[in-house]
């Protein structure tokens, strides 16, 4: 009988264990479900961490550049609120080149006055756009007139009434120019007047 109480003993004991394991293998895969989410949340963060951070960089590259951008353009407007004063000294210039003994000193004392402004605008970044004998550019030339000439090729910047000036790689003002064209031809207008009068 004692082996029998024995035997009764261990299988209740059985029976527990069977439920203890069943229970830690419930509670494993339970656990490894979990860990399985939480890898796959932990790698999303991660990838919205990553996502972030290139954005983030992107974000100081482009906010550097803009003020970098700031910083080479910010004296434009003072620059082109300048210009007409350069002009008024250039024709002023050139207006008593004609009296020339009359006003020596004065013209001297302008031609100063310019060339120190010509520096301070250098040192900016300020250059005079260079227009006379060259191709007509509309990106760097505003074409006033249109003047008939076998002196030059067509599309030619023949006179320059205003300079005009870049700033670093942008343009300040453009230059006011006559630019060429080919003259008609005498023959051309004849046959034109008579097919009219007729």
């Amino acid at each position: 009988m004692a082996n029998k109480k024995e035997y009764k003993k261990s299988e209740p004991e059985k029976s527990e264990t069977t439920e203890n394991e069943e229970a830690k293998a419930a509670a494993q895969d339970n656990n490894q479900e979990k860990a399985e989410s939480l890898e796959k949340e932990a790698k999303e963060y991660y990838d919205r961490l990553l996502r972030v951070s290139a954005e983030f960089e992107n974000y100081k590259k482009r906010n550097e550049r803009e003020v970098s951008e700031f910083r080479k353009y910010a004296n434009e407007s003072l620059l082109k609120a300048l210009l007409p004063a350069v002009d008024n000294l250039e024709r002023a210039i050139a207006s008593g080149l004609e009296k020339e003994k009359e006003n020596t000193g004065m013209i001297a004392g302008l031609n100063l006055t310019l060339a120190e402004i010509l520096k301070v605008f250098e040192r900016f970044g300020v250059f005079p756009i260079d227009a006379m004998g060259e191709s007509f550019d509309p990106n760097f030339h505003q074409a006033v007139m249109q003047e008939e000439t076998d002196d030059h090729p067509a599309n030619t910047v023949i006179n320059e009434l205003q300079k005009g000036y870049k700033y670093h790689d942008r343009l300040l003002r453009p230059s006011m120019a006559v630019v060429s064209k080919e003259k008609a031809d005498a023959d051309k207008e004849k046959e034109d007047t008579s097919q009219q009068d007729a």
